[in-house]
């Protein structure tokens, strides 16, 4: 079991932030049907299936990743989603490069006719939510160029949530 920080030890970490090359690499999922998975995370948002292992695990990726989105059914095979009110996983944030590419993943949910829970503009990126099979909550978006990111007078980041214009957004598509 971790202990709580003394107030001198949290008050030193506070001060020494972790290097800014660090990143989130990859989420493992823990899904109820590995078949009905794959046909989301592959058939319809496009990643592309890197490893199996049998029945029970596998690993997809974007661009030839070793993994991206890791999917078992170690703890779940057959199981449910979280009830509201519990902790857990919010949702998952897959980062597109291009509002085109953003653009072609509303298209496939469309053409999928996965519904959205939400769409947001957030100054600094504009967002689809959805949920996965499983009921797992995930955001597809894309971000602005930092230079403009919303800040008010002092230059702190003011981040927003405004509606965002699915229609514009189609038409940023590439054919």
């Amino acid at each position: 079991m971790i202990k709580p920080l003394s107030d001198e030890v949290a008050g030193t970490l506070a001060t020494r932030p972790i290097h800014p090359g660090v990143r989130i690499g990859h989420v493992h999922l823990k899904v109820a049907d590995l078949d009905r998975s794959l046909a989301f995370y592959c058939g319809v948002l496009g990643f592309e299936l890197m490893q199996r292992y049998g029945t029970q695990a596998a690993f997809v990726s974007a661009g030839g990743y070793h993994h991206h989105i890791g999917l078992n059914t170690w703890e779940s095979q057959g199981g449910s989603p979280p009830p509201p009110g519990t902790t857990g996983l919010y949702h998952v944030a897959i980062l597109y490069p291009t509002r085109a590419a953003l653009a072609d993943a509303l298209y496939r949910l469309a053409e999928a006719g996965i519904p959205l829970q939400g769409a947001s503009d957030h100054g600094v990126s504009e967002a689809l939510y959805l949920s996965d099979p499983d009921g797992n909550g995930i955001e597809l978006y894309v971000d602005r160029p930092e230079d403009q990111w919303p800040r008010n007078a002092e230059g702190e980041l003011q981040m927003v949530t405004r509606h965002l214009n699915l229609q514009d957004l189609l038409a940023a598509r590439e054919p």
